[in-house]
């Protein structure tokens, strides 16, 4: 211990010096002695206030985010190691060596910025190889960073305080969150990322749904499949049998049709001059030249029908109806006066008809 000394010792301060080295010694055999009765309130009591002025926010190294300051969500950065306890009189006096001096806030900000500099937030723990996420994450003044329980057990392993990557003795360790930062971004980038697909596929299956594709062959195929969507929408509407519903169509088709031709009997238009001649024509082809009301003989000069000797005088005229059927005039008016309901049909096809003359 002589040895060490950087100034004479003389006769005179022989007892100041006696003195030092007995109140350093005693001071370290009291702190081991703590130490080992109550580790966990000596640590407590190791932490004092200038230990906590090392505590800085995330915000002096630019790293957080606005929504954290908006929601006063800030998780703050503090130095993890007990302050040093206060120097001795040997160490003041040079007789023993005395502790390293302690990191202040801008060299602990150097620090962060190189680690930043380096990704070492973002590559795994070099301990334990796994991703830092949300667990608790120290950085060291040589700015290599690790998991908080790796490094405790690499030093419980070790017995000794020496940094894994750089073999740094004696170092300080300082709790901060990058890890957990750059974790929970890559999370929300994910996540917008998931929600943006989703909304593109959805527009993407909408469109496909409803704009018809420029490709012939693509487009001749969605027109069949909206046809056969159409036509199963038409069949499960249907509650009861398809059969059944077609035979009902049908019905109601040919009623409509039934009404229809009611409708245009009713409403017959008179022939044209044209239509009357092609009448007399049908008549004549067809040879038929008796009354079918009272079997007698007709006469038309019109039509070329005259009397013969053997026949009797007849003074009945002749009536041709737009139905080409001939009858006595006077048989047919005896027909419609007995026809009481509604207008006189023809009395041989039973079709409404208007009458000439021949």
């Amino acid at each position: 211990m002589r040895k060490g000394l950087n100034y004479k010792v003389t006769s005179g301060n022989l007892a100041i010096t006696s003195v030092a080295l007995q109140d350093h010694i005693s001071r370290n055999v009291m702190l081991q002695n703590m130490s080992h009765c109550d580790p966990g309130k000596t640590s407590c009591r190791r932490v004092s206030r200038e230990s906590r002025s090392y505590a800085i926010n995330v915000k002096g190294t630019g790293e957080q985010t606005n929504n954290q300051q908006h929601n006063g969500l800030v998780e703050k950065e503090y130095v993890l190691d007990p302050a040093s306890p206060p120097l001795t009189l040997a160490q003041k006096m040079g007789l023993v060596e005395s502790p390293t001096r302690r990191l202040t806030v801008d060299e602990w900000t150097q620090v962060k910025l190189r680690s930043i500099h380096e990704g070492d937030s973002k590559q795994p723990c070099v301990i334990c190889k796994e991703e830092f996420r949300l667990q608790s994450q120290v950085l060291l003044c040589c700015s290599h960073v690790f998991h908080k329980d790796c490094l405790q057990a690499f030093e419980r392993f070790s017995k000794r305080k020496c940094c894994p990557m750089c073999r740094k003795e004696q170092y300080e360790t300082r709790v901060i969150h990058d890890g957990a930062r750059l974790f929970k971004e890559r999370c929300a980038s994910r996540i917008q990322a998931c929600w943006r697909g989703y909304v593109v596929r959805k527009l993407y299956r909408h469109l496909r749904k409803t704009v018809p594709p420029k490709d012939k062959l693509l487009r001749k195929i969605y027109f069949e499949t909206k046809f056969q969507e159409l036509n199963d929408s038409l069949v499960q509407s249907c509650h009861t049998d398809v059969e059944a519903f077609l035979n009902d169509i049908d019905r109601s088709v040919s009623s409509s049709r039934q009404v229809f031709h009611k409708l245009n009997a009713e409403h017959v238009l008179e022939p044209t001059e044209n239509e009357w001649q092609k009448i007399q024509e049908k008549v004549v082809q067809r040879d038929t030249w008796d009354c079918p009301i009272c079997l007698n003989a007709l006469c038309s000069p019109r039509l070329g029908l005259r009397r013969t000797p053997q026949q009797p005088e007849c003074n009945r005229r002749t009536v041709l109806l737009s139905c080409s059927h001939l009858f006595h005039q006077p048989c047919l008016e005896a027909f419609e006066a007995f026809c009481l309901e509604g207008q006189p049909k023809c009395p041989l096809c039973r079709s409404l008809y208007h009458k000439i003359l021949v």
